[in-house]
């Protein structure tokens, strides 16, 4: 398969770009315009070196060492073991998907031109980003400011041709990596190992992927609470336009308008129109209030990471319309934490919504089916064993929301005294997707058992379209059988990307800007 060319312009790359680069089999370049900035602050760099002005990051010590001057024959060395010295990282690696992100939004940040790297520094991550060699990073050792330094470091050992690399999933070592792309090791120059260790682009990344595996689970969360709704002969009125635009909230309103259009032309909706039913329980009553509110915090983080997947996060920054290089903290990852936080927020609570749906459809006295899903109960415990898997696993994510953002733990003999904890709180979101999306899978399963015992009446085309999938991969349950595989199955179908137009029009990296 051919690869889609994305022409990165800093500063303007949007969500659907880092989606598509998540996704991968895209090949990157950079916008011409780019160039000049960063020739620009390499000359700067240059000429504080020449001049034997000291500058912090480029010809002193680093965090408590500021203060001692490196002299000039020894700054290759400086900027090659701070590299060495700061790979520390431990754990399993990075997976592909984010170290795409994480080499993507690390070229962005040099070639925003306050880093003052060289242009072939830039030309190498690219070529071997396109070559499809990614740097083998281990997940844990990084506190979210001072940049993300040993994830960082791992990234940089690649350059200088030490350790190992994936090279399109084959582990080989970094030296012969280079050596496939027509590349030697680089020597860093003044600013170079700084430039690259800096930043916040590893808990930036990891906050990306679950950003966008929550809005995946959050549209099959609508999907499967519509199907709720269809199986226990819920009512629509709580959806009506009305009642949303009298509170304002935005995603309340969005959601009731999908849910509104999932369920359009249904017949189970209109076979109980006048059964007098007034009020269903909240876990289907209140879907536009609390996804809509999940809704609205994921657009919120999705701004924030946009954002920062397009800043210049590294120290100091160079600034050579002005000659001047300013040491400042961009490299804390405080917003990137914070949207972290509000992510994993928001997948809590779409999978303890979706757990209060699943446990509805099985109480035979609120559902009107029958007791657990299934005929002949007593003999069969039908969808009974699966809801306590749902209910374990969205009591896991109440433990995993925790805020990581207020954590800190003080570093490099208190010089960094306060740090964000971000590359933790974007890092969890992961397992938490995983969990939450388990949960939203086994309440579509158990929803579309409901609507067969409603059999013949059929549901709206759209949501007749989400059935006929889900029965494609899993039958009805007649009687008791190994359900552990098809959980699975349906977990994956909570965690794809294609969803009805009416869903993904709502989603944050459809409606950005």
């Amino acid at each position: 398969m051919s690869s889609v060319e994305c022409r990165l312009t800093p500063g303007e790359v949007s969500l659907a770009t880092l989606k598509a680069i998540y996704h991968g089999n895209v090949t990157l370049t950079l916008a011409d315009s780019a160039w000049s900035a960063v020739n620009a602050a390499r000359r700067t760099v240059d000429e504080i070196v020449d001049a034997g002005r000291v500058v912090y990051g480029i010809n002193t010590g680093f965090g408590k060492l500021a203060q001692t001057t490196i002299p000039h024959d020894r700054l290759a060395e400086l900027q090659r073991n701070l590299i060495l010295s700061h790979s520390v990282g431990l754990g399993a690696l990075l997976p592909d998907n984010v170290t795409r992100l994480v080499m993507a939004t690390k070229i962005i940040s040099l070639a925003r031109g306050h880093s003052g790297v060289r242009p072939a520094l830039i030309e190498a991550l690219i070529a071997l980003y396109n070559a499809g060699i990614m740097p083998c990073i281990p997940e844990k050792g990084s506190v979210g400011a001072s940049g993300d330094l040993a994830p960082l470091a791992h990234l940089s050992l690649m350059l200088l041709g030490v350790g190992d690399v994936r090279d399109n999933g084959r582990i080989i070592s970094a030296r012969e990596a280079l050596a496939r792309v027509g590349l030697n090791p680089l020597e860093p120059g003044p600013k170079e190992g700084l430039a690259l260790l800096n930043g916040t682009q590893v808990s930036t990344a990891l906050a990306l992927r679950g950003l966008f595996e929550a809005e995946n689970l959050f549209a099959a969360a609508l999907v499967s609470g519509a199907l709720s709704l269809e199986a226990i002969k819920g009512s629509i009125r709580p959806f009506d336009a009305r009642i949303h635009q009298a509170r304002g909230q935005r995603g309340q309103i969005a959601v009731a308008q999908v849910v509104s259009s999932l369920l359009t032309g249904s017949e189970i909706l209109t076979s109980h129109a006048n059964c007098g039913r007034v009020q269903d329980p909240y876990s289907i009553r209140c879907i536009p209030q609390v996804m809509g509110a999940c809704l609205d915090n994921l657009r919120h983080a999705a701004g924030v990471l946009q954002t920062e997947a397009n800043a210049a996060s590294d120290n100091p920054l160079v600034f050579s319309d002005d000659d001047d290089v300013i040491s400042g903290g961009n490299f804390h990852a405080e917003p990137v934490a914070f949207a972290a936080d509000i992510i994993a927020l928001a997948v809590a609570e779409v999978g303890a919504i979706s757990e209060r749906r699943l446990a509805l459809l099985l109480d035979s006295a609120l559902s009107g089916l029958p007791p657990f899903l299934v005929n002949d109960g007593g003999v069969n415990s039908g969808f009974m064993i699966a809801q306590v898997t749902a209910a374990a696993l969205a009591s896991e994510n109440k433990s995993l929301a925790h805020p990581g953002s207020v954590d800190s733990l003080p570093t490099s003999a208190n010089q960094e005294d306060h740090v964000s904890m971000a590359t933790w709180a974007a890092r969890r979101l992961g397992e938490m997707c995983f969990n939450s999306a388990a949960v939203v899978g086994i309440e579509a399963m158990a929803a579309a058992q409901g609507i067969d015992f409603h059999r013949p009446l059929q549901s709206s085309a759209l949501l007749e379209t989400e059935l006929a999938a889900i029965r494609h991969q899993v039958p009805f349950l007649e009687q008791d059988r190994l359900l552990a595989p098809e959980l699975d199955v349906m977990r994956q179908w909570a965690s794809r990307s294609a969803w009805p137009d009416v869903i993904t029009a709502i989603l944050p990296t459809v409606t950005e800007g």
